[in-house]
């Protein structure tokens, strides 16, 4: 049976290096958007109307299948923010446009510090939200979720991830994300639950088959 193809919401090939890895055991072949498909807004509260959106954008500028996937930091002590604006947390508060990756996250890790400032609860999880489509105006997308629950860190700890990695403690280890090595870190990790989660939808509902590989096991 030839691989199914679906096309990934998303131009960064890092992304889609990552999904092909989470979703290796089935027979699929995951495409980026390329440069000529305009960036899609994400107005929505919650992850799942933006990834909602997102897979529909791109299913409409590419006439396939598509998958998208929204994602972020939710903390209890403030009313679940940063949220859906957890990329651009920082910058949503100031009105500024978003800055280069590394300076943003350094900013929005200080004002995640800031507002956690003397708050006596520090829960946190992390959320990643996967929608497939088989075309744009499909009426029965396939939506799984993944949670990764922690607290959040005084100061920032490791080296490694990024995002809110280096302030995101998981108490069973006791260290922060930014402290695992990769491969350890992706396979807990909210992107890799969801993942998994659509693997077994992809199966039962559109009749995605496992690779040979796994067929054996």
């Amino acid at each position: 049976m030839h691989p199914a193809d679906l096309v990934l919401a998303t131009g960064n090939p890092g992304k889609r290096a990552e999904f092909e890895s989470l979703l290796g055991g089935l027979q699929l072949r995951l495409r980026s958007l390329d440069a000529s498909v305009p960036e899609c807004d994400e107005p929505f509260g919650t992850f799942v109307e933006n990834a909602l959106a997102k897979a529909r954008h791109a299913s409409r500028h590419t006439a396939a299948p598509a998958l998208a996937d929204d994602s972020g930091l939710c903390v209890r002590a403030l009313d679940g923010a940063p949220g859906v604006r957890s990329a651009r947390y920082a910058a949503a508060a100031d009105g500024q446009a978003a800055l280069p990756r590394a300076e943003q996250d350094a900013r929005n890790n200080e004002l995640l510090l800031q507002r956690l400032h003397g708050a006596g609860d520090r829960r946190a999880h992390f959320v990643c939200v996967l929608v497939a489509l088989r075309h744009a105006d499909d009426p029965e997308p396939l939506v799984a979720h993944g949670w990764l629950h922690g607290t959040v860190a005084g100061h920032p700890a490791g080296e490694g991830g990024f995002g809110y990695d280096p302030l995101f403690v998981l108490p069973q280890q006791g260290l922060t994300l930014a402290q695992l090595d990769p491969a350890q870190k992706n396979r807990i990790s909210h992107r890799a639950r969801a993942a998994g989660q659509m693997a077994q939808l992809l199966q039962a509902f559109w009749g995605i088959t496992p690779t040979a590989q796994h067929q054996s096991i």
